[in-house]
């Protein structure tokens, strides 16, 4: 065990020295500096500035001052763990709730209960940051949930459900000649979660995996009939190549995330619709994607005289009129109750359709075993939508590997 660890700690070493010399502001301007770090995608990055630059305004923050680094959305999970260990996190991190187990069980952060008043934000919201009976970070948006956006000029409503939409694939995608008939991510789990949940399924059950099940194999199915027989679907599609076609013209339907709303109605403006992910017409089920949002954590190296300052700017952030402005500028789901309820929210035709999408999703886990169970998923669907595997054998192996990995997690 020393062994691995020097080896552990000489990795470390070059992010350690960095983190020690430019990312922690020395003493007296720690007192009065806000380090947060955060993994948006840059057209997000001006809204952000604004609420920061609102927030030094007010008199009493005079003396603050907040550094905002960006990161990618796995080295922010990196560099985190690697700043946690060598002493050096920043105050606050912004970022979705899928990693906050991790940090939660690793000790890199600390719950917010005595912090905020759960009460005042909508309940997923809160459960999808709950773990152990504690709450782990404060709500900045609700959502991060799929959903279906369509490209008016092909289609004008969105399919209520898969014959629907199988009969305009077969028939309208045609004409228009299209490459394909919709597009998503089906190597990423994360997009296979809403059809396993239209068949009955969902990846965990408590904190054991669910994997090997009639659910998952139907879900599996699912996407072989989509890529292969229907053809109806791009045999081999990442996340850019889905965003690509849409973007092209060349397929009518993606699902993609409320991320994304923003960036595609300034694409496509009036052309771009929005609608639920379409119920699975033989089974009478509609999708669920998962539901979390994006989250302030706090680390759990924070000295105590500095939580003020931390609760005062993260109550800022994530107050009534910032929340409102967060939907109008980046089309996301306000996370407090009360904003939620305004009508500048209810009465946009995107947050309607929004809102519909999460009441028919379900909470995201943020339990360790999920790491686990989002690896092993990813390694044997991919084996098994390139017909490298039988159903049976990946979604048996996807049982077993999940399980064993979580085993050598809890040793």
């Amino acid at each position: 065990m020393k062994r691995i660890f020097s080896g552990v700690a000489l990795a470390l070493l070059p992010v350690i020295l960095f983190l020690c010399s430019c990312s922690r502001p020395k003493s007296p301007l720690d007192a009065s500096t806000i380090i947060l770090w955060e993994q948006e995608d840059a057209q997000v990055a001006p809204y952000i500035d604004s609420v920061l630059a609102a927030f030094k305004k007010l008199p009493e923050n005079k003396a603050i001052r907040v550094v905002r680094t960006h990161y990618q959305t796995e080295d922010l999970r990196s560099q985190f763990q690697s700043a946690s260990l060598a002493g050096v996190a920043p105050d606050l991190i912004m970022c979705p709730s899928d990693t906050a187990g991790l940090f939660a069980v690793s000790g890199f952060i600390r719950p917010v209960d005595g912090l905020i008043d759960a009460s005042k934000y909508n309940k997923t919201v809160i459960q999808a940051i709950t773990l152990d009976g504690k709450i782990w970070g404060v709500p900045v948006s609700n959502g991060n949930h799929l959903m279906l956006f369509f490209n008016r000029k092909y289609s004008k409503t969105a399919p209520k459900d898969t014959d629907e939409l199988f009969k305009f694939c077969a028939a309208e995608a045609k004409a228009y000649k299209l490459d394909f008939c919709m597009a998503f991510d089906m190597g990423e789990p994360f997009w296979l979660m809403p059809w396993l949940a239209a068949f009955g399924g969902w990846p965990i059950d408590n904190k054991t995996p669910a994997l090997d099940t009639p659910a998952m194999r139907s879900a599996i199915n699912f996407y072989l009939d989509l890529k292969y027989n229907r053809k109806y679907a791009p045999p081999e599609c990442d996340y850019n190549c889905m965003d690509s076609l849409f973007k092209e013209g060349k397929t009518a339907f993606i699902i993609n995330g409320d991320w994304a709303i923003s960036g595609y109605q300034q694409y496509f403006k009036k052309d771009l619709g929005l609608g639920l992910m379409p119920k699975v017409s033989s089974t009478g089920l509609w999708p669920a994607p998962m539901v979390s949002g994006k989250y302030f954590m706090i680390s759990s190296g924070v000295k105590p005289e500095k939580l003020a300052v931390l609760q005062r700017f993260m109550e800022f952030y994530t107050n009534r009129d910032n929340q409102i402005r967060q939907f109008k500028e980046l089309q996301r789901l306000p996370a407090l109750a009360e904003a939620f309820r305004a009508p500048e929210i209810t009465g946009a035709e995107i947050a309607r359709v929004s809102m519909e999408q999460i009441s028919k999703g379900r909470p995201m886990s943020m339990a360790t075993e999920m790491r686990a169970i989002w690896d092993s998923a990813r390694n044997y669907l991919g084996l098994a939508t390139s017909r490298k595997l039988s159903v049976e054998d990946a979604t048996r192996k996807m049982q077993e590997n999940a399980a064993q990995k979580i085993s050598e997690m809890n040793r």
